[in-house]
């Protein structure tokens, strides 16, 4: 019970070290996932992804009668994932018009589909006005020119908008996924802000409906939240607080994030505290539903010492850019023994960067060639942020379940590097 209890903050929920003393993912054996679907592959939990959605969606219900939830598609924009969170009956947040068609792709109604994004193009909004998506998020006042455009030369009646603002308010987390501050690429700030509304409300053909902001990601400390909600509240009251998301999650043991009760709990009380009631709250989590849904496999392919000890895998930051991108940490795990730790060594991946190391401070017992290595904790960004450097084919995504294993996604097949080719 100890061993499972030391995966449990950073595996997929019911993950467990089987009979075997191997590490069991929805009832299969990684070893035998690894097997069947060849490594590097994204594993994903269905039925941790089911678990997620739901907890956000009662915890908004227990507080709230008037609320949605987003999924933030940016984190996991694979349409397997997206149609479980659509069958699950949340809502998506779209930034290009690429996720906007997997959302559709997905199953997601266009009245269920929130269109983000700092530089929209004109294609991208008139493919979201032709999918007749519940918001467009205006960014800046250059947009409303744009929009309103669009919406005259379709003559299909006013489209509803929520404005997003920068509140000056940012959690702890690292500058490249910090949003909130005053000096961001996102949002409106200062005068703008009044300058969008007073436009806004004077105009026939946008209906502003609601206010929409973002502090960041990965945030694992709840005062900025309420902090944030605070610092617009001299903005008029308006139908709808879109609250953004950015709850942290667990990507090693030492980590630990709020509970989903009581980041809900401080949202919800904020928006109450300062717009009272009536206000529709809509809430946009991405890594937090996806993050721990999945683990990554790989393959060990040497083991050296140069002083450090280096141990290479099949992968690296084609399938994971986040620690090269911004020094994000993670745990390893021999698939044949999880919860064992044993030789320090660096897990780094085969590409032709020094900064190709996916696990800086990695303990792995007696690591060898063919060993089956586990990243936890890979579902945010992960796949999202896959790459083909050094002509590496992106690797699948296989869904696990009561002991069943499928791919949703297949693995790249090199002469795709090459089918654009004109």
């Amino acid at each position: 019970m100890a061993a499972l209890q030391q995966l449990s903050p950073v595996f997929p929920i019911s993950s467990r070290i089987n009979e075997a003393g191997n590490l069991e993912i929805g009832g299969c054996d990684a070893l035998e996932l690894a097997a069947e679907f060849g490594t590097p592959a994204y594993i994903v939990a269905e039925d941790d992804l089911r678990a997620r959605a739901r907890a956000f969606t009662q915890a908004f219900a227990a507080r709230t009668d008037d609320f949605e939830v987003v999924f933030a598609s940016k984190a996991f924009p694979c349409t397997a994932v997206m149609r479980v969170f659509a069958e699950e009956g949340l809502g998506c947040d779209v930034a290009s018009g690429g996720e906007l068609a997997l959302a559709l792709r997905a199953g997601f109604p266009g009245e269920r589909i929130h269109l983000h994004g700092n530089a929209k193009s004109l294609d991208e909004l008139r493919a979201a006005r032709a999918a007749a998506v519940r918001h467009v998020v205006i960014d800046n006042l250059d947009e409303i020119g744009r929009l309103e455009q669009v919406v005259q030369e379709d003559g299909r009646g006013p489209q509803p908008v929520s404005i997003r603002v920068t509140p000056g308010v940012r959690g702890d987390t690292h500058d490249k996924i910090s949003t909130g501050q005053t000096d961001s690429k996102f949002g409106l700030t200062g005068a703008d802000v009044a300058i969008a509304i007073e436009r806004l409300r004077a105009g026939a053909l946008l209906d502003l409906e609601g206010v929409h902001m973002h502090i960041g990601s990965q945030i694992l400390a709840l005062a900025p939240f309420r902090e944030a909600v605070e610092a617009i509240a001299d903005l008029p009251k308006l139908r709808e607080v879109n609250l953004g998301g950015g709850l942290g999650v667990a990507y090693t043991r030492e980590q630990e994030p709020p509970r989903v009760e009581d980041y809900v709990d401080t949202k919800v009380q904020a928006v109450r505290d300062v717009f009272g009631e009536g206000v529709r709250v809509v809430d946009e989590p991405g890594r937090a539903l996806v993050a721990n849904s999945t683990v990554t496999l790989y393959t060990v392919q040497s083991v050296k010492t140069n002083v450090s000890t280096y141990v290479a895998v099949d992968g690296g930051m084609s399938d994971n850019l986040r620690p090269m991108l911004y020094g994000a940490r993670y745990e390893a795990h021999a698939a044949h023994l999880p919860a064992t730790g044993g030789v320090p060594c660096k897990l780094v991946g085969k590409h032709c960067e020094s900064g190709d190391v996916i696990v800086e401070d990695a303990h792995l017992p007696d690591p060898k060639v063919g060993d089956v290595i586990v990243t936890p904790a890979t579902g945010g960004y992960g796949f999202a942020m896959s790459n083909t450097y050094n002509g590496a084919p992106r690797p699948p995504v296989v869904f696990v379940s009561g002991g069943d294993a499928r791919v949703v996604v297949r693995r790249e097949r090199p002469e795709e590097l090459f089918e654009r080719d004109v």
